[in-house]
């Protein structure tokens, strides 16, 4: 299985909603786990690579860059 090419500062889109409600994470590093900082609350979150790619819903459009 080839990995997702994610970079630190992508957006993704979980299934799931966070206890805050929230739905987007802001992916802070990527390697065998996967650590996420959700959009709403702040909170960080580590996740295993396979459980991060099984709960994604989709990846989100990057802001503009000045």
């Amino acid at each position: 299985m080839i990995p997702l090419p994610w970079q630190p500062g992508d957006m993704a889109r979980l299934k799931k909603p966070h206890a805050c409600g929230a739905t987007d994470w802001l992916v802070l590093r990527m390697g065998m786990d996967v650590y996420l900082q959700c959009s709403g609350c702040g909170r960080e979150l580590k996740l295993k690579r396979h459980d991060f790619e099984k709960r994604l819903q989709k990846r989100l459009p990057q802001p503009p860059q000045n």
